[in-house]
């Protein structure tokens, strides 16, 4: 196991080198953002045809995954069509300068996939798996449907809200967004938790380092805290949303 996850950190060097040339090209270091779910479709089904296997959880993972990846992977690049490069990117492009097209190499590229490289441990230890489904799976299919569910409903909702012109510069606080500020990064997180539990055993309980990761990203890094800080200067009214709504997980507005 340990030579094939080598070999799958050696084709996510390999994805990510290819997206970088084209970002390079295109002058758009966001481009690796559509791409970000793909990987996880690409790194899998190098880790599935690794030691195939009939058996129905292999299968259903790879296919949790796929549906995630795809979805993720579309939803971005057409909301990122014909639009400028993402303000975190071109920000640091106009910090770093000249020096920025091979500094994003390590800065975006090669540190969004050493991240894709560890959190697919799951896929790694699952998709190699050959033992029936459990109750702890159901659990999993369960956390990945709610997750992906509320990812997908929440990207919904802020697109339509978006296209209303008489919303611009406005703040998004009703369906999902009432509940949470960031339904999308909650259902990321637990849409992860799911996949993990139905890849995990007992004697591979360390694979829980995956959604650990994915969530602490998700809320003190390039989530929560990074979208925060951005919106409280764009946005009038964001301060107030702060205050009346949760950061993360859903509840009751104050």
């Amino acid at each position: 196991m340990g030579q094939i996850f080598l070999q799958g950190g050696l084709a996510i060097l390999i994805y990510v080198s290819v997206i970088w040339i084209i970002s390079l090209l295109k002058k758009d270091a966001g481009i690796m953002d559509i791409f970000w779910g793909l990987g996880f479709v690409v790194v899998g089904y190098f880790y599935l045809s690794a030691d195939y296997s009939n058996a129905l959880q292999p299968r259903l993972l790879y296919a949790l995954v796929l549906l995630w990846g795809l979805r993720l992977t579309l939803h971005i690049g057409v909301r990122n069509l014909g639009e400028a490069e993402d303000a975190r990117y071109a920000n640091w492009r106009k910090q770093f300068g000249e020096k920025w097209w091979w500094l994003s190499y390590i800065r975006v590229f090669i540190l969004q996939g050493t991240v894709m490289w560890i959190v697919s441990l799951p896929l790694l230890v699952g998709l190699q798996d050959k033992s029936s489904l459990t109750s702890i799976d159901l659990v999993g299919i369960l956390f990945f449907a709610v997750g992906f569910f509320v990812e997908t409903v929440g990207d919904y909702q802020l697109r339509l809200f978006k296209k209303n012109p008489a919303n611009k510069g406005k703040v998004l606080n009703t369906g999902l967004w009432g509940l949470t500020r960031h339904p999308n990064y909650f259902g990321e997180a637990l849409l992860w938790w799911g996949l993990t539990l139905i890849a995990i055993e007992i004697s591979t309980i360390w694979i829980l380092i995956s959604p650990v990761i994915m969530t602490w990203l998700l809320i003190k890094v390039s989530g929560v805290a990074m979208l925060d800080d951005l919106l409280r200067k764009t946005k009038p009214d964001y301060a107030e949303y702060i205050e009346n709504t949760n950061a993360f997980f859903p509840g009751k507005r104050k």
